[in-house]
């Protein structure tokens, strides 16, 4: 079985803040593959079912952003997993809106829900970091995250939601790289089986001139006067 959390704050205050985009994810996977419903569990809302070939628990804390580890330790103990068995979903300052990347173990960067998973279960577990952009400032990180979207941010958003829930098998399968072309395909596709957002097209070379074609000769200087009395007949 695979664990899959999202991360989050509860309640229709901060349903649609930047900060909320694992809450986001995982009710997409959710929606989209039909699992659930969702239940109280583990400090948390779960749903169950299968992706692909793999069982898998969804997992949203409800114990706040900063106390996340809690919900997440009580599932792995009870579920007898080990922290290899985990993905978190969580927002990342450090990319890009739209963006998509993979990790396993390393530090939280000052996120304070790895941070708390940090304590409770250790480094190990898997991450898919889903880029928020930045605000410019640490100062302004705290009201940025715990801000809405944009309605700006409406489509790369959908987009990205829709690649990770139809790459949700391939992750939970521990795909990494399928799981990232799922992504890459919704929020990147190719313009009309061209060449893929962002790329320039292919460069033209320019046509060779043809051997057999002679050049004009420049008139002379009586065919010029002649040319010249043509005109005033």
């Amino acid at each position: 079985m695979k664990l899959i959390v999202g991360l989050g704050n509860p309640g229709a205050k901060y349903r649609d803040n930047r900060h909320n985009i694992g809450f986001m994810a995982v009710d997409r996977i959710a929606g989209d593959h039909g699992l659930g419903p969702w239940k109280s569990r583990f400090q948390g809302q779960t749903a169950e079912g299968r992706l692909g070939d793999d069982r898998v628990l969804l997992l949203k804390p409800q114990t706040f952003m900063n106390l996340s580890g809690q919900s997440v330790g009580e599932a792995m103990r009870y579920l007898k997993l080990t922290p290899e068995d985990i993905i978190v979903l969580h927002d990342e300052l450090d990319l890009a809106p739209g963006k998509c990347r993979l990790k396993q173990g390393g530090g939280h960067a000052g996120h304070n829900g790895l941070r708390s998973i940090h304590q409770h279960i250790g480094p190990e577990y898997h991450r898919v970091r889903l880029g928020i952009g930045h605000p410019g400032h640490k100062d302004r990180v705290a009201q940025y995250v715990l801000s809405d979207f944009a309605k700006a941010d409406q489509d790369w958003l959908d987009d990205l939601l829709r690649g990770i829930s139809e790459g949700a098998a391939a992750l939970a399968a521990g795909d990494g790289g399928r799981f990232q072309n799922a992504v890459a395909n919704r929020v990147a596709p190719a313009r009309n089986g061209g060449n893929p957002v962002g790329t320039a097209p292919p460069r033209v070379a320019p046509a060779k001139p043809d051997p057999s074609r002679k050049p004009e000769e420049p008139l002379g200087f009586a065919d010029r006067l002649r040319a010249l009395a043509d005109r005033f007949k």
